[in-house]
């Protein structure tokens, strides 16, 4: 009889760890997707805005036409994106083509004083800022989970139940890259 116990007592710790363990992948896929959703907040936020600088700055750079039918191009496309490989792909060019949206500006004076046009870009950089501070939250959920999909006893788990590693938000690798000042000066 005592050990009839024992056996349902191990079989019931074992059964409250697997609960446990399935909990936990839970908990840390949904801050993955909690994370995510503030990302997409933030890159909402920039998918408004984009078409106000646009429209202000298309009147001073009939030159820069190019420039900006790609970033509104880019924007309707990263709205539609499937999947986040997609989306972050998209997102991260956009990156790159609004830094070069600010250097253009550099070109035109009228340009650069026109306070709509710096309301907007003022707006823009602080949601730049928020877009980083959300890859770096969304980067860290994403190793957490990561984590424990890998690594033993938790992947045992994961694997029974169809938990997978997510993916990165990165960084593009012209963001990545330190900026040469000396360029700067030669300008």
């Amino acid at each position: 009889m005592n050990s009839l116990v024992i056996v349902i007592l191990v079989i019931a710790v074992i059964f409250v760890f697997f609960i446990s363990l399935y909990n936990s992948l839970v908990a840390k896929q949904n801050q993955v997707k909690s994370v995510e959703a503030g990302i997409d907040a933030q890159l909402k936020r920039r998918y408004d805005l984009i078409p106000n600088l646009v429209a202000t700055a298309k009147e001073y750079m009939v030159h820069e036409k190019g420039l900006l039918e790609n970033i509104t191009a880019l924007r309707e496309s990263a709205r539609s994106a499937s999947t986040n490989e997609e989306k972050f792909e998209l997102n991260n060019k956009i990156s790159s083509l609004l830094n070069g949206l600010r250097v253009s500006v550099e070109n035109y004076p009228d340009l650069k004083a026109n306070q709509n046009l710096l309301h907007i870009q003022s707006t823009l950089n602080e949601i730049e800022e928020q877009i980083s501070a959300a890859r770096r939250a969304y980067n860290s959920a994403v190793e957490i989970y990561n984590n424990a999909t890998q690594m033993f006893p938790s992947n045992i788990v994961a694997s029974m139940f169809g938990f997978h590693k997510d993916v990165f938000f990165d960084i593009p690798e012209n963001e990545a890259a330190a900026p040469n000042v000396g360029d700067l000066f030669k300008k």
